[in-house]
């Protein structure tokens, strides 16, 4: 037996609230989730271990950050012969995956589920998940991991060694690092 969980908001409801809703999901829940697949409203949507994780479009300022961060990581990315990315992808395989604000990848074909990634951002927005992904990026071998907090307008880089993150001060893979590309954004 599977199972799925929603995050729900709307009247009544807090604004994040897991809910497990066992297999076989009634019609209502199927009718959501195609229509959130029909209108491109599932592009954050994830599968964590089986589980669907739903989660609604980011805020406003989440985009400008992405921007930004396109903008500040794209040059240092290519001089060091990498690929920047930044924008949804899925690493991991169809049936346990996340989807990432960006990434940095080495280069190779493109591909729907990425195994992998040099580097990936994450941009934090309230009540999100994006701490709980740690552990699915070490088993990835993800080597860097960029965290942006709008709230507290800051950046957390942190490298991958020995099987675990360590903040850092500057990257292996990019001439850059959490002090610098937090000075250069311009935070909502």
């Amino acid at each position: 037996m599977s199972s799925s969980l929603l995050s729900l908001s709307g009247s009544g409801y807090p604004l994040v609230m897991p809910t497990l809703v066992l297999d076989p999901p009634p019609a209502e829940i199927d009718a959501l989730l195609e229509r959130r697949r029909r209108l491109g409203l599932d592009h954050r949507d994830e599968m964590w271990e089986g589980v669907l994780h739903v989660n609604p479009a980011p805020h406003g300022r989440h985009h400008r950050i992405g921007q930004q961060l396109a903008e500040l990581l794209g040059p240092p990315a290519t001089a060091a012969g990498l690929v920047p990315a930044i924008g949804i992808f899925n690493l991991g395989v169809p049936e346990d995956y996340r989807v990432p604000d960006g990434a940095i990848h080495r280069p190779g074909p493109d591909q729907m589920y990425y195994e992998t990634a040099a580097l990936v951002v994450e941009i934090v927005s309230p009540a999100d998940e994006s701490w709980a992904k740690l552990a699915f990026y070490v088993a990835h071998h993800v080597d860097d991991h960029v965290m942006a907090a709008p709230e507290k307008r800051s950046v957390s880089w942190l490298g991958l060694t020995d099987g675990e993150y360590h903040p850092i001060e500057r990257s292996g893979l990019i001439d850059l690092g959490p002090t610098g590309l937090a000075e250069q954004i311009d935070w909502p």
